[in-house]
C-alpha cells in the first residue's frame, strides 16, 4: 500500500527523537514515495543539526537516503502555537503528524498553560486552519501518549484534549481523517528513563528511581513509527491506535544496565503527577477497544462516528504496564536487541564520531 506516493507531508515537531526516525523511514519510501517532507519546528539549531547528520551520512555509508533527503526535505521555522504559521505550513499539505508537544510531566505541572498551548491550542490551530483556509488535508495523526489515559497530571490533562479535539473535528471537517496514535515510554527518546540512566552510569551513580513498583511499557522508535503507519493504512475517523508492547519494571531496566559496575540505585519518591503503571486503555475505553492484530483500536464516544468492528469481541479491560511485565532477562535482552547497554551506545558514539 503505498500512502505515501506523491504526498506532501508535514512533521510538526519534526526534529525530535519521533520526528527523526519517522522522517528516516520515509525518506527509505517504504510506503510509496512522497513528493516533499516537511519539517516544522521552531528550533533552528535542531534543525541544523539534522542537516549535518544526513551530510555525515552522505560522506559514510547512505547515499540513497541522502539524496531523498537532499530532494525532498523543507525545513520550515515556525510554531504550533502560532495561528499564522500553522496555516503557512499546511497550504500544500495531504498528510499532516502532529508530533509536536511538551512532554515532561514536571514541567508541565509547574507550567500547565505552557502545557495549554502546546498541546491543546496547537491542535486546535490545525483545525482551524484547515476549516478557515478549506485546505485539501487528508489525513491528520496525532501523536498522543499513555498519560492521555486517566490523567492525573497536567501533560496528560492536555494530551487527553489533544485526542477529544481531534476526534470531535471529523464531524466538523468529514473531508478530512483526523486520527490518533497513543503509546507509553519510547525507547532512549530525547528526555526520557534510559538517556538518564546512561548519564548516571557515566557520572558513577547512583542511579535515581521513583519506587521499587513503577513499571513502564518499552515502545522502539521505530514501533513508533510503525504504528503511525498503521493508523494511516487502516483507522477510520476518530480512532485511537494502541500498540501491543512489552512492559518492564523500571528497577530491572536499571539493574540491566548497570551490568556488573558497583552503581548502587536511590529511590526518590514518586514526582508530581507521576504513576506507578503505565495505563494505554483505561477501563471504560475498553467497551470500545478491538484487537487489530498487533495494534488495539479505541473507537470514539461520539455517536457519529462510532461503528463497531462486526464479529469481533470488544477488549473489556483496561490495558496496564503492571499486567504483563516481562522478567529480567528478557528486559536485559530487549535493551541489548535495541543495542542501548551502556557499552553498546558508547561504541556507536564513537563510530560516529571517526
Amino acid at each position: 500500500m503505498n500512502i505515501f506516493d506523491n504526498k506532501v507531508i508535514v512533521i510538526t515537531g519534526g526534529t525530535g527523537s519521533l520526528g527523526k526516525v519517522l522522517t528516516h523511514r520515509l525518506l527509505q519510501k517504504e510506503l510509496g514515495s512522497p513528493k516533499k517532507i516537511i519539517i516544522f519546528s521552531r528550533d533552528e539549531a535542531k534543525q541544523h543539526a539534522m542537516r549535518v547528520e544526513y551530510q555525515h551520512k552522505q560522506n559514510v555509508t547512505d547515499e540513497v537516503i541522502y539524496d531523498n533527503f537532499a530532494r525532498l526535505i523543507e525545513f520550515r521555522i515556525g510554531d504550533i502555537r502560532d495561528y499564522h504559521s500553522v496555516c503557512s505550513v499546511l497550504r500544500e499539505a495531504d498528510i499532516v503528524i502532529n508530533a509536536a508537544a511538551l512532554k515532561q510531566v514536571p514541567s508541565c505541572e509547574y507550567f500547565p498553560f505552557e502545557a495549554v498551548r502546546t498541546n491543546v491550542l496547537g491542535p486546535e490551530n490545525i483545525i482551524r486552519a484547515i476549516s478557515e483556509n478549506n485546505l485539501k488535508v487528508e489525513t491528520v495523526v496525532g501523536v498522543s501518549t499513555d498519560k492521555a489515559c486517566k490523567p492525573v497530571n497536567a501533560m496528560g490533562i492536555s494530551k487527553a484534549m489533544q485526542e477529544r479535539i481531534f476526534i470531535t473535528a471529523n464531524v466538523m471537517l468529514p473531508n478530512t481523517r483526523f486520527i490518533c496514535v497513543r503509546y507509553g515510554n519510547v525507547l532512549a527518546s530525547r528526555g526520557s528513563v534510559i538517556p538518564l540512566f546512561h548519564e548516571q552510569i557515566k557520572r558513577g551513580g547512583p542511579l535515581t528511581i521513583t519506587t521499587k513498583e513503577m513499571t513502564r511499557f518499552l515502545l522502539p522508535l521505530e514501533s513508533a513509527v510503525d504504528t503511525i503507519f498503521a493508523v494511516l493504512k487502516g483507522a477510520k475517523p476518530g480512532e485511537i491506535y494502541i500498540p501491543k508492547i512489552p512492559a518492564a519494571r523500571i528497577v530491572d531496566v536499571a539493574k540491566a544496565l548497570i551490568e556488573e559496575r558497583q552503581i548502587k540505585i536511590d529511590y526518590t519518591g514518586i514526582r508530581p503527577g507521576e504513576k506507578v503503571h503505565e495505563v494505554l486503555i483505561s477501563e471504560e475505553e475498553a467497551w470500545r477497544a478491538y484487537d487489530r492484530g498487533d495494534y488495539y483500536a479505541i473507537k470514539p464516544m461520539l455517536p457519529e462516528l462510532f461503528v463497531a468492528d462486526p464479529g469481533l469481541q470488544a477488549l473489556s479491560k483496561e490495558y496496564s504496564s503492571g499486567d504483563f511485565l516481562m522478567t529480567f532477562e528478557e528486559t536485559e535482552a530487549l535493551l541489548r536487541k535495541h543495542q542501548l547497554m551502556v557499552d553498546q551506545v558508547n561504541q556507536k558514539a564513537e563510530e560516529f564520531l571517526r
